[in-house]
């Protein structure tokens, strides 16, 4: 797998869970890297983390001036911006009856409108490179339907159309546009939120629900960031260059039908 050389990416959410693998990722492989995440400790200490060549915009997704600056920061910095990695996102856990208008709007904002107003701040300059790349983490969520979730089901289906809107209206530039759809992945923050909902919803332990979705799994383990971070990683290659427009499922074969009473 060939990355561009000296590719200039900006990935949201960049500070934690699948966008801080990416972000390292890309680093090794000689890209120059703006995290944009919230502004404060995190984000500077995962710009430490990875080192030389990082850069840190601050910035809340849901606010079109912050997100603006923050572009325009990494394109001055790095004289361009050719890659653009979508993977700032929340979720909430709630019956329909429990999830309030702030609830479902903050979902919806950070995670669609967020990646919306991410895009359209780096359209000029990826359509200028000639070679951009967006890569967009939406879910397994993305996918079908999950009960208790469903501003985060609506915003990740709502993400997989947004990103093949944007295939379709900038491929004649050669930006291509695609989505990862990672099943739930137990080490990221928000699969640690996942955890203590469930740890507190069930008379199971955390180590006992970890290794119960492990082994529902077809491939009999759970996802990691290195997977997720993998196949962005593929989109962004070279060798991916004709692909656009498509939906990846990273969830070892769990969106496949099962035979029950099989095993």
């Amino acid at each position: 797998m060939t990355i561009a050389v000296e590719r200039k990416a900006l990935v949201s959410g960049g500070a934690s869970g699948f966008g801080l693998e990416i972000a390292r990722r890309l680093r090794a492989e000689g890209a120059a890297v703006a995290l944009l995440d919230l502004p404060g400790e995190r984000l500077e200490q995962a710009r430490r983390g990875i080192g030389d060549g990082v850069l840190a915009v601050p910035a809340d997704v849901r606010v079109p001036s912050q997100v603006q600056a923050a572009v325009a920061a990494a394109i001055a910095a790095f004289g361009g911006l050719d890659t653009l990695v979508i993977s700032a996102g929340v979720i909430h856990i709630k019956r329909l009856s429990e999830v309030s208008e702030d609830d479902w709007d903050l979902t919806l904002d950070v995670n669609l409108k967020g990646a919306f107003l991410t895009a359209q701040a780096a359209e000029s300059a990826l359509r200028a490179s000639g070679r951009g790349r967006i890569v967009a983490i939406s879910s397994d969520a993305g996918r079908r339907g999950v009960p208790w979730l469903q501003a985060y089901t609506a915003s990740k289906f709502g993400l997989i159309g947004l990103v093949e809107s944007l295939a379709v209206e900038l491929a004649g530039d050669q930006v291509t546009a695609n989505c990862v759809c990672p099943v739930g992945c137990p080490t990221t923050g928000m699969g640690q939120d996942v955890l203590t909902w469930k740890t507190g919803h069930t008379r199971a332990s955390a180590d006992e629900i970890v290794r119960t979705t492990a082994r529902m799994n077809p491939l009999g383990r759970n996802a990691t960031e290195a997977d997720v971070a993998d196949a962005v990683l593929f989109f962004i290659s070279e060798q991916a260059g004709f692909l656009t427009g498509s939906s990846l499922d990273v969830d070892g074969g769990a969106h496949l039908g099962l035979m029950p009473g099989a095993d």
